[in-house]
């Protein structure tokens, strides 16, 4: 059972948050590979029903996560500026130039870099400590109507930050910060900008999407770019009612996605705030073993009142296997494969099931079953490449490397290893943390194979 508890201690990054470039790597230890950096994004472009797009508009863009209602639509009226202060880290501003350039190809958004101060978007790169300072739990965040976190904080709790006061966007900040891992610098640029510019609600029933708290997806897909190009139409403008919007928006999603036009919609229920509370607690910080474990059995209850079928419920179930995972790591496995079950009903959730895949991978390893493990594994290379998850990636090649070695492949498990570190340096940082998950991971197979 100590083999099996020690599951619990693998800290996978990949699965909690959060192809070369001309970026510079940043190398600080010369017996690690340099860094790796991902190309130009090649998301995948599937086809919604326009009803759904029309109803995920307004659900996104009227609402706040707190569930507060936004009684007009606002957005910037213009053309767009940014610009960024503080002390970025080196790899921001080749991550923040891909980004711009999908926002004006793939949203039509009009928006440029400045160095002048009253830009429309301030990214301001502070420490985590600062950020933490003002908000515990916060990797990052974006706030209105200020330039800087010493002007956020004079202005926290006053009308001037209230996004529900506001009637249209002129200046907003955004605060990431300069000494966590590029990846995660990189996933707070995608979440941040889009809700600077666009919708300000997460929403767990997408599961193709930013906009969603679950952290599957930490580059901004097609689904979140037809939201943007929604929200910078020619026939809406701020200050609009919901209702006003809802009118034009047939017409908008007709031009922006005529694939769409006439295809069956699906129902989408509503995901209950209990469920939400319980799911946070589940598998954020600062809960004991037990509050966790209460909260990811009231998680399922509900899921399971709600009668879901679909990706809610297989997170749940992974909510569920990562709770469980030390205290009763068999009881964790039938968790995880029925989450492995769900996600495998629908194509949109092929990237989830890779999160689930390092689990079970894991549990294989343990066991040393090498070839039971890279079964688990191969399916999910590309897609953890497709959608620029570095994390995720090095998390799914050293487990390779090591099903490797258990199966006597050991010349592919040192190029496979050797692979991993890059994308390692950009998902985990540090070679410290680059280290750490080698070794945790090194650590998995028996010192011999079984027979």
């Amino acid at each position: 059972m100590n083999r099996w508890a020690f599951l619990l201690l693998m800290v996978l990054n990949a699965c909690v948050p959060i192809s070369q470039s001309n970026a510079p790597a940043v190398i600080a230890d010369s017996t690690l590979p340099p860094m790796k950096t991902f190309g130009p994004a090649r998301v995948p472009q599937t086809v919604f029903a326009n009803s759904d797009l029309a109803r995920d508009f307004l659900d996104l863009t009227f609402e706040l996560e707190s569930g507060r209602a936004l009684p007009v639509f606002t957005r910037f009226e213009g053309p767009v500026t940014l610009r960024v202060t503080g002390t970025p880290p080196p790899t921001l501003e080749a991550d923040l130039s891909a980004l711009l350039d999908r926002f004006r190809t793939e949203a039509g958004i009009p928006i440029t870099t400045t160095t002048q101060a009253d830009a429309s978007i301030t990214i301001q790169a502070v420490s985590r400590a600062e950020i933490r300072r003002v908000l515990p739990q916060a990797a990052c965040f974006v706030a209105p109507n200020v330039s800087s976190l010493k002007d956020y904080r004079r202005a926290r709790r006053t009308p001037r930050t209230n996004w529900t006061l506001l009637e249209t966007r002129t200046h907003i900040a955004i605060f990431v910060p300069r000494d966590s891992s590029p990846q995660e610098t990189r996933d707070c640029l995608h979440e941040e900008l889009a809700q600077a510019l666009g919708p300000l609600n997460d929403l767990y029933r997408l599961p193709y999407s930013v906009f969603n708290d679950d952290n599957v997806h930490t580059i901004l897909t097609h689904f979140d770019m037809l939201m943007l190009r929604a929200t910078y139409a020619p026939e809406l403008r701020s200050g609009m009612s919901k209702d006003a919007v809802a009118r034009r928006l047939p017409a908008i999603m007709a031009r922006i996605n005529p694939a769409g036009q006439g295809r069956i919609g699906t129902p989408a229920s509503a995901t209950p705030h209990a469920w939400q509370t319980a799911i946070q607690t589940t598998l954020g910080p600062g809960a004991s073993r037990t509050a966790r474990s209460t909260a990811a059995n009231t998680a399922l209850t509900i899921a399971q009142r709600e009668g879901w079928t679909d990706h809610r419920l297989a997170f749940t179930q992974y909510a569920r296997g990562r709770v469980l995972q030390q205290s009763q790591p068999l009881v964790a496995r039938q968790a995880y494969l029925a989450a492995d079950e769900i996600y495998a009903r629908s194509p949109t959730t092929q990237l989830h099931r890779a999160y689930v895949a390092t689990q079970l991978a894991a549990y294989a390893l343990v066991e040393g079953d090498g070839d039971g493990a890279l079964q688990l594994i191969t399916p999910y290379l590309a897609p953890a490449r497709r959608a620029q998850n570095a994390a995720l990636l090095a998390t799914l090649q050293l487990m390779q490397a090591e099903a490797l070695t258990l199966v006597g492949r050991d010349i592919d498990a040192r190029a496979t290893r050797l692979d991993s570190l890059g994308w390692a340096r950009y998902g985990f940082g540090p070679d410290w943390a680059v280290r750490a998950k080698q070794s945790e991971i090194s650590s998995l197979p028996p010192a011999s194979p079984p027979a």
